[in-house]
C-alpha cells in the first residue's frame, strides 16, 4: 500500500479551506496536518472543525502561525508543502518555496482545474490583480446592470470566516440585521453593506460546494466577487480581472494576480480620474502585452465627500479601507485624495494615538501614510479603532471606509463619509459585454444545461 502523502496547507482563512474542502478531504491519500495563518489575525491557535473537515479528521486540524512552518516540515515528516492565499509578491512565494524545499518537502500551487467548481447557473467574475483595485463598486455596477435586465442575482462573495468556522459554513446576508446576527467584522461589512443597500443578497461562507447549490436554487446569474487578488472558486462565463495605474507593475509581479490577468475575458482599468498619465499608459502597455486577447475597459471612480465644506482648512484623521493599505501595499486611498483635494490644513497621523494592536499594524506594514486602516477583526479590535480615532488631535474625522463607521462607534469629533463609484470611460462598456450572459440566463433551462468551458 502507497504511503500517505503528509501536507500543511498554506493560508489565511480562505483559499485555504476552500483547496482542502475540494481537493484533499475526501482524498484517502493525503493528510493534511495543519494550516498555517498569514495576513489575518487571530487565526492561529483555532482548529479548523471536525464538521467541516470530515470523518477522516475526527479531531479537526490545527491553525499554527506561518513561523511554525520549518518546524512542522521538520518534526512531522512533511511532503508537500501547499501554498493557498493570496496578494503575495512572487519573490516573497519563492522565499517561502526555498524555505520548504531545503527542508526537503515538496512546493505546489493548485491551479484553476482542480479547484475551481461548476455552476449550473451563468458565472460573471470580479477579480483583480492586487488589492484595492475597485472590486466593490465595480461588483455593484455588474450585478445592477444584471438586475435591471430582470435576472435573480446571486453575488458570492470570496471567503471571510473570521468566527465560528462551523457556524459560518453557508451564509446568507439579506438585510443588516443578517449581519448583526451573525456578528460580522469590520472587514465583513465593509465588502456586504454596499450589496445588501443596494437591494442584493450577498452569499459567504467556508464551504463553497454547499454555498453552490443555495446559490443556484435562488438565482438566474452568480457573481463572484473576488477577494484580496485571488482566483475565483467557479468556473467563470465571463472573467473580469482590474488593475490599477496607481500601482502599474504589480500586475506581473504578485501572485495569483498575474495568473488573473493571463486568465482575463476582460481586463478593467480602475481610476483614471486620479492616475499619473504615464502609469496609465505603462498598465495599458503591459495588459495588451501580457493578454492581447482580453478586452479592455476604461474606468473612472470618483469619490465624493457628503459634506466637503467641512474639510477646507481643517485637520483632518483620514480613515482609509484597511485591507487596501495593509496586505494591498497602499500608502492611501480615496480619502486622502478627498482631503487634500478639497484643502486639509494637514492630515492628522494616527500613529502617535494608535491603541493596542493598531500599534502592530503600523510597525508591521510601515509604507502606509498618515492614515488610519479601518482594521476591525473583531470586537476588541473594533474597540481599538474607536479608542485611536478618539485620541487624535483632529477638527474632522474623514470616514472613507466602504461601511459607515458611525453605525458601528460612537465618534465625538465632527465628521464627513467618502463615497465611490464605478463610472466607465469611453467603450466598450460593461452592458454590452454582458450581453451574452444575460441571453443565457433568460433561455429557459439553458443556464442549468449548457456546460461552463473548462477551468
Amino acid at each position: 500500500m502507497p504511503a500517505v502523502k503528509r501536507i500543511v496547507i498554506m493560508g489565511a482563512a480562505g483559499r485555504d479551506f476552500h483547496d482542502f474542502n475540494v481537493v484533499f478531504r475526501d482524498d484517502p491519500a493525503c493528510e493534511v496536518l495543519a494550516f498555517t495563518a498569514a495576513q489575518i489575525p487571530a487565526i492561529a491557535g483555532r482548529v479548523y472543525p471536525p464538521v467541516l473537515a470530515g470523518p477522516r479528521y475526527p479531531q479537526g486540524i490545527p491553525i499554527v502561525p506561518e513561523a511554525e512552518l520549518a518546524r512542522l516540515i521538520e518534526t512531522r515528516d512533511v511532503d508537500e508543502v501547499v501554498f493557498a492565499y493570496s496578494d503575495v509578491s512572487h519573490e516573497a512565494v519563492m522565499h517561502r518555496a526555498s524555505l520548504a524545499i531545503a527542508l526537503g518537502a515538496d512546493f505546489r500551487l493548485l491551479g484553476a482545474r482542480s479547484t475551481m467548481l461548476r455552476a449550473a447557473r451563468p458565472v460573471v467574475s470580479i477579480c483583480a490583480v492586487r488589492t484595492g483595485c475597485g472590486k466593490s463598486p465595480a461588483t455593484r455596477r455588474i450585478a445592477g446592470t444584471l438586475r435591471a435586465a430582470g435576472l435573480r442575482v446571486g453575488v458570492v462573495r470570496h471567503p471571510m470566516p473570521y468566527g465560528d468556522l462551523a457556524a459560518q459554513a453557508v451564509q446568507r446576508f439579506a438585510s443588516t440585521a443578517d449581519l448583526d446576527a451573525a456578528r460580522c467584522t469590520l472587514e465583513e461589512r465593509e465588502e456586504y453593506e454596499p450589496h445588501i443597500a443596494a437591494g442584493q443578497v450577498v452569499y459567504a461562507g467556508v464551504d463553497y460546494a454547499r454555498l453552490l447549490r443555495l446559490v443556484e436554487r435562488e438565482s438566474d446569474v452568480i457573481v463572484w466577487d473576488g477577494g484580496n487578488n485571488d482566483l475565483p472558486f467557479f468556473v467563470p462565463d465571463l472573467e473580469l480581472v482590474l488593475a490599477d495605474p496607481q500601482r502599474a507593475g504589480h500586475e506581473r509581479t504578485y501572485h495569483p494576480g498575474e495568473a488573473n490577468l493571463l486568465r482575463a475575458d476582460v481586463v478593467v482599468l480602475t481610476k483614471l480620474d486620479s492616475a499619473q498619465p504615464d502609469d496609465a499608459g505603462r498598465l495599458r502597455a503591459s495588459v495588451r502585452a501580457a493578454n492581447p486577447r482580453a478586452a479592455i475597459v476604461e474606468s473612472a471612480m470618483p469619490a465624493v465627500a457628503d459634506a466637503p465644506e467641512r474639510i477646507a482648512g481643517a485637520r483632518v484623521l483620514v480613515v482609509e479601507d484597511g485591507p487596501t493599505l495593509t496586505h494591498g501595499g497602499m500608502a492611501f486611498g480615496a480619502g486622502a485624495l478627498v482631503a487634500r483635494g478639497h484643502g486639509a490644513a494637514e492630515l492628522v497621523d494616527p500613529r502617535p494615538y494608535a491603541v493596542g494592536s493598531l500599534r502592530e499594524v503600523f510597525a508591521t506594514n510601515p509604507h502606509i501614510g498618515p492614515v488610519l486602516p479601518a482594521m476591525g477583526y473583531g470586537e476588541a479590535q473594533i474597540g481599538e479603532l474607536a479608542a485611536t480615532i478618539a485620541a487624535a488631535p483632529c477638527d474632522l474625522v474623514l470616514i472613507a471606509s466602504p461601511v459607515d463607521l458611525r453605525r458601528l462607534i460612537a465618534i465625538r469629533q465632527p465628521t464627513t463619509r467618502v463615497s465611490y463609484a464605478f463610472e466607465e470611460i469611453g467603450v466598450p462598456r460593461l452592458p454590452a459585454l454582458l450581453a451574452p450572459i444575460i441571453e443565457r440566463a433568460r433561455k429557459t433551462g439553458a443556464s442549468a444545461s449548457a456546460p461552463p468551458r473548462d477551468g
